[in-house]
């Protein structure tokens, strides 16, 4: 029987953690197996170990060792915190939901487990539930500038800008470093920046070091030039940010013709009926092009839910097909969908955005990316309907090139140089073209300029699509679709000189509309 006291094990524990906190992982390993040596049912010691798998990448054994913990002791908030994050790494949304919720239901007392806890509902599409932990996790460690940033980021999506402003601009005073809450700040702020934020912005971009921080940079640079009228400045700050990214990207190239390639293969006659759940909204495009606006007006409507942008039937695919790579949507995955039990997949999809979903008749998935999904969506879904939204070709173009990609995510790669995102528009285009004549009745594309020209009648057409009758609130919707989107059709005619080499482009393979090849032809 061992002699040790517990006292001695505590004090390991206290060593464990510290070393843990200093990445000196080695040694908290060490100090953990000499307490689970002794005290095999010591939680804390388990914990420790998930965290160093976990910090290490290997999530599959940090979840496993964080469920022994929690088993040990259930009523840590801590364990249930990260075991949310290892299931979000897991592409296990609904799973890590349910941890985030659990964690917070045992009312943690540290500000990094409140602020883990909104980063996990945030991944997880519920944004408007992830405020209440960022703002505890403010409130407890309001020096931290990382849970400023965190808090405004969660408030921008909710679209409280004045309040994620404010939270945004104590991050910087906290952290002038942190050049990520620059992005955000530039697209909260109505109108250019005031001029002692412009001035530090321009220096902290001469003292940028690393491409992500130049990328950042000028892009809130390029965004405050605009909003000041001089948008052959702003387009050449964002180039230059943009080119310093592309140079950096190993390989620099993207995967997106191979899988436009893979999508319109032809498949075989399928008894498979699919899941007959006429719940999902599938709300599709390029980004940029007005599939946010869309979505709050459809979701005015008392029997409609907005889910936000959700990767559950990305990873419904994926499982189903359990092809090796870690990137969800993938050409082996497409190629392996026509053999799949897509009725399963279907069912698979509604049950995982549970509980979320299933209190109204229908709700929105506005995952943009599924556009390469729909032919997928439509044998698993057969019920479900897809609503793809269009927008002019130079300003779809011009909206991508403009957009801050998160830059970790490979299918946006193409946003990094302007000829790229001509060259992805020609392939989605093309794919849009596939889906109009294979896809039939439950497949519609929109057009933004009609929303925002005509907003009543596209609704009005668009419930009849979704099956489902004219409500007064979809009104007030229709009455709030501000001047901002108005003013957005035909912003490409502001950067006609910068854009000429995608005009051409458009114009070699035929889709330059009438308006801008008269532009092309007066140019010689």
């Amino acid at each position: 029987m061992s002699s040790t006291q517990p006292s001695e094990l505590h004090h390991w524990y206290r060593q464990a953690e510290q070393a843990l906190t200093t990445r000196d992982y080695q040694n908290a390993h060490r100090f953990c197996m000499s307490i689970l040596s002794i005290a095999p049912e010591f939680a804390g010691a388990m914990f420790v170990l998930g965290m160093i798998a976990l910090e290490h990448r290997n999530f599959s054994k940090a979840a496993e060792v964080l469920e022994r913990a929690i088993q040990l002791d259930p009523h840590d908030a801590r364990f249930q915190a990260q075991l949310g994050r290892c299931l979000i790494a897991l592409q296990r949304p609904r799973e890590a939901m349910q941890a985030a919720h659990l964690a917070l239901a045992l009312h943690p007392g540290d500000a990094i487990t409140f602020d883990t806890i909104g980063v996990v509902l945030t991944h997880a599409g519920a944004h408007e539930q992830a405020l209440r932990p960022f703002e505890l996790a403010v409130t407890s460690a309001p020096s931290q500038a990382a849970y400023h940033y965190n808090f405004g980021i969660s408030l921008q999506f909710s679209g409280r800008f004045a309040e994620a402003e404010a939270a945004l601009r104590r991050a910087l005073e906290l952290d002038s470093s942190l050049f990520r809450a620059w992005t955000a700040l530039a697209q909260v702020v109505r109108g250019p920046l005031p001029q002692a934020d412009a001035r530090r912005l321009e220096q902290a971009l001469e003292q940028a070091s690393t491409p992500d921080a130049q990328l950042h940079l000028c892009h809130a640079l390029a965004k405050h030039y605009e909003e000041q009228a001089q948008y052959s400045q702003a387009f050449q700050t964002l180039e230059r940010g943009k080119r310093a990214k592309r140079q950096a990207l190993q390989p620099p190239t993207d995967c997106a013709t191979e899988l436009f390639s893979a999508v319109r293969r032809p498949w075989q006659a399928s008894t498979d009926p699919g899941h007959d759940s006429s719940e999902p909204i599938f709300i599709v495009g390029m980004p940029r092009t007005g599939t946010t606006l869309l979505e709050r007006i459809l979701a005015a409507h008392p029997q409609v839910f907005a889910a936000g942008e959700l990767t559950n039937f990305g990873l419904a695919v994926k499982r189903a097909a359990g092809t090796p790579s870690k990137r969800v949507l993938d050409v082996a995955t497409l190629s392996a969908a026509p053999e799949l039990d897509l009725s399963k997949i279907g069912a698979d999809y509604v049950e995982s955005t549970r509980p979320r979903t299933g209190h109204t008749a229908r709700f929105i998935d506005k995952m943009p990316l599924n556009f390469f999904f729909a032919g997928i969506i439509r044998r698993a879904l057969p019920q479900a309907r897809i609503i793809c939204l269009r927008r002019h070709p130079l300003d779809t173009c011009l909206a991508n090139y403009r957009q801050m990609f998160a830059s970790e995510y490979p299918y946006y790669r193409y946003g990094y140089d302007l000829l790229d995102v001509g060259r992805y528009y020609l392939q989605f285009d093309g794919l849009m073209q596939h889906w109009r004549a294979t896809l039939g009745e439950r497949f519609r594309e929109v057009w933004y300029e009609d929303i925002v020209t005509d907003t009543a009648s596209v609704t009005r057409s668009l419930l009849e699509f979704c099956d489902l009758p004219w409500h007064p609130a979809c009104s007030s919707a229709n009455r709030s679709v501000h001047p901002l989107h108005q003013s957005s059709v035909g912003r490409w005619r502001h950067y006609e000189k910068e854009l000429a080499p995608l005009l051409e482009l458009l114009a070699a393979h035929g889709l330059l509309p009438a308006d801008a090849s008269e532009s092309l032809r007066q140019r010689g």
